[in-house]
């Protein structure tokens, strides 16, 4: 047994139950070698999911709306999360409802790439809502 521990070997139960119990020597450090690859695969497979926002303000103009909308479905279609944030300055706080306009109106230019996951509401000076990509799974 001394002669295993020097060498770095551990004593392994194969099988606790058997009658007598079976032992195997074993290389720790190889068995730590194997356990740490094993997380790196399983790390590998994993799919972190990201959140992108994206921001507008209530006078908008068509182009950058729809500069904006086309970087978000491009982000949908990648599998991210993206939140649309509309900021509210100074006077266009008088403009609420033609905030939430154009909140409906990205809502509705997304809904085919992505689902509603929180319905635009007013957070201090801003509407906020996000849109979850589609599953893949099809």
């Amino acid at each position: 047994m001394d002669k295993a521990e020097e060498a770095g070997l551990d004593l392994v139960l194969v099988a606790e139950k058997g009658n007598p119990p079976v032992c195997r020597l074993m290389d720790f450090k190889k068995r730590q070698y194997e356990a740490k690859k094993a997380q790196r695969e399983a790390k590998k497979k994993q799919h972190a999911q990201k959140v992108k926002e994206i921001k507008f303000h209530v006078n908008v103009d068509k182009h950058d709306y729809d500069y904006k909308i086309k970087r978000a479905i491009q982000f949908l279609e990648k599998g991210h999360k993206v939140k649309f944030s509309l900021f509210l300055r100074g006077r266009e706080m008088g403009f609420k409802d033609k905030a939430m306009d154009v909140m409906r109106q990205v809502a509705e230019d997304t809904k085919e790439h992505g689902t509603l996951e929180n319905q635009p509401k007013f957070v201090n000076r801003s509407i906020n809502m996000v849109v979850g990509a589609l599953s893949k799974k099809k």
